[in-house]
């Protein structure tokens, strides 16, 4: 694992024993991550630059017993919620990527006052009725799906195969419908700014579906990350957290950048 500024250490909440990492001072970042469990890349470091990066692995996941209490996204999301509390986080902004995507957005439906801003990350949260549904493919299969240039990565790109499992059985039994009517009507309320990033070669959560995501949020912000599929972060870091260090900063006037007046590609 990448990260040599992030320092390891534990919280308990909700029942769970839970593993995060943090790093940097500012506003604080609270990260979610996606089906295949937490990784510190890149683009965790540059973030932690401004800002308080607290970036947790949620139960079940990772080196973690297997989580067979939360039924819902609705049960993770509360479990987060205290486990952001019982850190002494009051406020904090919020990203999630893929699966995280859900949580994160139930974590804001639930206690909307605690946060500033979210960023959807390749996001997995709404998903046309014909889209992708997470599942589990062969690892070489899996590759190609998440990154668009995987020799580029510094990191070990397989999980062994027990953990996938795990990950998988649990992502499926919380990710819930490619579209749910109770879900979509709370998000339908969510006036925090949302900013939703999609990869332009990304065949998991296609950028043809972040229509539903401007339809259904009242204040979402749209963009595509050029040269980047699913695992967005891996592909484009710098990318991406300069345009997510802003909108974190500037919310609704982050579309034009503030050194440079360059549209963000």
């Amino acid at each position: 694992m990448t990260g040599s500024l992030f320092k390891e250490a534990f919280v308990d909440a909700d029942g769970f024993r839970i593993r995060y990492v943090e790093a940097g001072n500012g506003p604080p970042i609270v990260c979610l991550h996606g089906g295949g469990g937490l990784r510190l890349l890149p683009a965790h470091e540059l973030l932690a630059g401004a800002y308080r990066v607290i970036a947790f692995e949620m139960p079940g996941f990772g080196a973690s017993p297997a989580n067979e209490r939360s039924e819902t996204g609705v049960d993770l999301a509360r479990t987060m919620n205290a486990a952001v509390t019982a850190l002494g986080v009051e406020r904090c902004s919020l990203i999630g990527s893929s699966f995280g995507t859900k949580i994160a957005l139930w974590m804001a439906i639930l206690q909307p006052d605690a946060v500033e801003a979210i960023v959807l990350i390749a996001p997995a949260a709404i998903r046309g009725q014909d889209g992708p549904v997470p599942t589990r493919v062969p690892p070489q299969e899996a590759i190609k799906l998440l990154y668009a240039h995987p020799e580029r990565q510094t990191e070990p790109l397989f999980l062994p195969a027990e953990l996938a499992a795990k990950h998988a059985t649990l992502t499926r039994r919380l990710i819930g419908p490619p579209r749910d009517a109770a879900f979509e009507k709370q998000l339908a309320s969510l006036t925090r700014p949302v900013l939703a990033l999609f990869g332009t070669a990304d065949k998991v959560s296609p950028p043809e579906g972040a229509h539903l995501y401007r339809e259904i949020l009242p204040t979402c912000y749209i963009n595509l990350i050029y040269d980047a599929a699913h695992a967005i972060e891996a592909d484009r870091p710098e990318a991406v957290a300069s345009i997510v260090a802003d909108f974190v900063a500037r919310k609704d006037q982050f579309v034009v950048r503030n050194s440079s007046a360059v549209v963000y590609p």
